[in-house]
């Protein structure tokens, strides 16, 4: 058996093909496999991505994230960038280069969403990280990221409830999501 470090684990990563509707991300070390997501999920993904004016930013689903100093590659459900800084092409977008991530809780998430991603992202320097989340039908938004690695965090966190918007002022775009669907039948959680 060979050892594998951080960056070969990175590189299997990119070799290995998940099963047809699995996503597979490198968080902290550890690869994370999810099913396919709930259509609660990924209408709270359209109806967001929608809400974003494309002249001035590119609303990119699932692209992987390379994060500097970390050995982890977030997929996260949505980013955000303005067209201006994104490379032609690849597979990895320098963290650096992301304005918003957007992260749309399941009950299999939760503690990805909330506490690993949370830091990875703020460890990254993403300026806002905004957690959708139709559990507790709510939107937590991130901003002003300090620290590195794990003790990474955001120092500033607001708490909308669905039907509200979240301001979005990083991108200068105010959230509506009185059209966010909730996931039935899901016990509450404790996080933020």
């Amino acid at each position: 058996m060979t050892a594998v470090d951080e960056r070969g684990l990175a590189d299997y990563l990119d070799t290995f093909e998940p099963p047809e509707g699995v996503k597979a991300e490198l968080l902290r070390g550890v690869i994370v496999m999810m099913a396919s997501p709930d259509l609660v999920h990924n209408l709270i993904v359209l109806h967001t991505l929608r809400q974003i004016p494309m002249d001035r930013w590119y609303p990119i689903q699932t692209q992987d994230v390379d994060i500097v100093g970390e050995e982890s590659v977030p997929i996260p459900d949505l980013l955000v960038a303005a067209p201006d800084v994104l490379p032609a092409s690849g597979r990895l977008l320098p963290s650096q280069l992301v304005t918003t991530v957007v992260e749309v809780v399941s009950k299999s998430s939760v503690h990805q969403d909330y506490v690993v991603k949370r830091s990875i992202y703020a460890a990254g320097r993403v300026p806002a990280y905004l957690i959708i989340d139709p559990i507790m039908a709510q939107c937590v938004l991130l901003t002003r990221p300090e620290g590195d690695g794990e003790d990474a965090n955001y120092l500033t966190q607001q708490i909308t409830k669905f039907g509200d918007p979240v301001s979005l002022d990083v991108l200068g775009v105010e959230l509506a999501t009185s059209d966010f669907g909730t996931l039935p039948d899901v016990r509450p959680h404790r996080y933020p």
